[in-house]
């Protein structure tokens, strides 16, 4: 599955701790993240992750894009929920086309271990359906034939 990655710079360090707790599940998917977070967790686990960029430049419009255009299965977004956030608006279209376009979502590390433990189970593969030409579903349908 095509999994993107996005944690505001107050949420870095437990992102990149969630990414470590769970790094046997994650490295079996191709993962996106923006670039500061993405140097971040490919340093402390070794994870193969393609780097965009940065989320206050345009990295969050990168994923949004490809939420639009269904290339992504599952967004892991650890947002700063404080009065402060500028970001509101790219927060909020980005979670608003995951809605569209039936995508899961987890904004918080509870929601987030739920669905990475789900991705495990299988529980996920009806993305398989919605979402054909990512390179994990073609990679899974090589070795079935």
């Amino acid at each position: 599955m095509e999994i993107a990655i996005i944690a505001d710079d107050k949420k870095k360090e437990l992102m990149t701790q969630f990414c470590i707790a769970y790094c046997g599940t994650l490295s079996k998917h191709t993962l996106c993240a923006t670039s500061i977070t993405g140097k971040y967790i490919s340093e402390a686990t070794g994870l193969k992750i393609e780097r965009l960029l940065s989320g206050d430049i345009g990295g969050a419009q990168q994923i949004s894009s490809r939420v639009s255009y269904n290339e992504i299965d599952l967004l892991l977004f650890f947002r700063d929920t404080s009065p402060s956030n500028k970001n509101r608006e790219v927060e909020y279209n980005l979670l608003r086309l995951c809605d569209l376009h039936n995508i899961p979502a987890a904004t918080n590390i509870a929601t987030a271990e739920i669905l990475v433990r789900a991705l495990d189970r299988g529980d996920l593969d009806w993305r398989e359906i919605v979402n054909p030409i990512s390179e994990y579903n073609r990679r899974k349908r090589s070795l079935q034939n």
